[in-house]
């Protein structure tokens, strides 16, 4: 397992543990687990962003603190949220991080999750160039979870 997912998961299982609110320190945070702190900042920045569901505040000095909130909010709001996030293109490896979060916030069932995960490999966009590829892709996932909205 690699540095970055052991840091994702200590900071998911402290937010677990407290109801949706952590504050780390990161120095300590990156003692404890071993790594360096800019480890612990690049896993903050890139998987615990507003379009996964996370509120990150920080505070700099002796005395700081970064202090990560999971957000709570209506399935269906949280679903528009992310397809307004998506922009005009995507890619399969950041698709799959949006939907792996989503399932893991049960947002998504694991056979939908499936279906548009299936949806958004890059095999499936195999006969479009790299450009067209994520622009596609980012079409049929914003229909696919606004199809969720409608029917769910």
């Amino acid at each position: 397992m690699k540095i970055s997912d052991l840091v994702a998961e200590y900071i998911v299982r402290m937010l677990d543990e407290s109801g949706g609110n952590a504050e780390i320190k990161r120095n300590e945070l990156a003692n404890l687990l071993g790594c360096v702190p800019s480890q612990i900042n690049y896993v903050i920045t890139s998987r615990f962003t507003p379009e996964q569901g996370y509120i990150v505040e920080s505070r700099r000095g002796g005395g700081g603190y970064i202090r990560i909130t999971r957000v709570t909010t209506d399935r269906r709001v949280a679903i528009m949220h992310i397809v307004n996030s998506i922009g005009d293109s995507i890619s399969s490896s950041t698709a799959d991080i949006i939907l792996r979060n989503m399932l893991s916030q049960n947002m998504l069932s694991e056979y939908d999750f499936a279906l548009i995960s299936s949806a958004m490999s890059d095999k499936v966009y195999s006969g479009v160039t790299k450009e067209q590829r994520d622009m596609l892709r980012a079409s049929v996932m914003k229909n696919m979870l606004m199809t969720l909205i409608v029917i769910n």
